[in-house]
């Protein structure tokens, strides 16, 4: 069985195009190796790039684009609206077929020690990765962001996984590790107030919010939605706000599910949903399960029919066209 294993390195760059391109031509030059999509974003600014192959390639094809993103991004000048640590932010890498997530672990850890080795990138490892549980999550590992390296480094809590506790000024730090299938997938709402955005992300994703209760003891009051990371951003280009959602497990809380019930808590402020977009590629499962979700299980319906449905009432096309042989990762490989 051929082993493949899929890639989505997410840079802070979403606006410069040459920078963008020479990022991305250096992931191509690589053989043996599949690029699958390439979505800037200039309100985010940043990039998120899949692609797959077999793991020994895909392997050297993230470390040639960090090694390009290094030479390229200056994270000193970077502001964008998406929490980032480092210019090449996050490396997941992905079982696809005929390698496990363990195997998946073993390549980010080789990456990262590379990267540590020879770009003197500081290096966390996150998700099935993680040497600790604080670790695990990676909000947990960006928390402070770039602006917070420097004293982060010194917290010898927050040593690196690889590479000296040394802050990279240029570079910032590096996030790898091995995690399943996610589905990033933001929501569009009928108002640009980021803070009504953010109080519906607060609502829904899994981690809830923190309040403090009579005695003033700091008190989790969880979200609705199990396996589902979210924040509140604004999209200047587009004048709206967008519930931003990463789907960690999209047959858990599918992006149906969640688009329903940010409408249902975005009614109750007094605002509404009009459509909604996904990051880079989904599986052909999630939006065969909203086709069927508000088409019905009929009988005689073909899998792009339920496709079709799916992208009509999720309003996938609302901010750019939605074309499923080019977002759906099946259609892709």
């Amino acid at each position: 069985m051929t082993k493949l294993v899929e890639c989505v390195p997410n840079f802070s760059e979403g606006r410069d195009t040459k920078i963008i391109d020479a990022i991305v031509e250096s992931i191509k030059q690589v053989n043996n190796v599949k690029l699958l999509s390439v979505e800037p974003d200039k309100d985010y600014n940043r990039c998120v790039v899949t692609f797959v192959g077999e793991p020994d390639a895909v392997k050297e094809a993230a470390f040639q684009a960090t090694k390009t993103s290094a030479s390229l991004i200056d994270m000193t000048t970077h502001k964008g609206e998406h929490p980032r640590l480092g210019a090449t932010d996050v490396v997941p890498f992905v079982p696809i077929t005929g390698f496990t997530m363990q195997d998946c672990v073993q390549l980010a850890n080789a990456y990262g020690k590379r990267v540590a080795e020879e770009l003197h990138i500081p290096i966390y490892l996150y998700e099935e990765a993680a040497r600790t549980p604080e670790r695990n999550n990676l909000a947990n590992i960006r928390k402070g962001e770039y602006e917070g390296l420097l004293e982060k480094l010194k917290d010898p809590a927050w040593k690196p996984d690889y590479g000296e506790p040394v802050f990279n000024a240029k570079s910032g730090a590096t996030v790898t590790g091995a995690r399943m299938f996610l589905v990033a997938y933001n929501v569009n709402l009928t108002t640009n107030n980021k803070e009504l955005a953010h109080e519906i992300a607060l609502r829904i994703r899994e981690s809830g919010r923190n309040i403090k209760d009579h005695a003033g003891k700091s008190v989790k009051i969880p979200g609705s939605l199990k396996a589902v990371k979210a924040m509140g951003v604004l999209l200047e280009r587009f004048d709206i706000a967008q519930v931003s959602i990463n789907l960690t497990d999209f047959n858990i809380t599918p992006p149906h599910v969640a688009f329903e019930e940010v409408r249902k808590e975005a009614q109750k402020l007094g605002i509404n949903v009009t459509g909604s977009e996904v990051v880079g590629l989904i599986p052909k499962e999630a939006l065969i399960m909203a086709g069927k979700f508000y088409v019905g299980d009929i009988h005689n319906v073909k899998e792009e029919q339920y496709i079709a449905r799916a992208v009509e009432a999720l309003g996938l096309s609302q901010l750019e066209p939605f074309n499923p042989k080019k977002k759906i990762i099946e259609y892709m490989i």
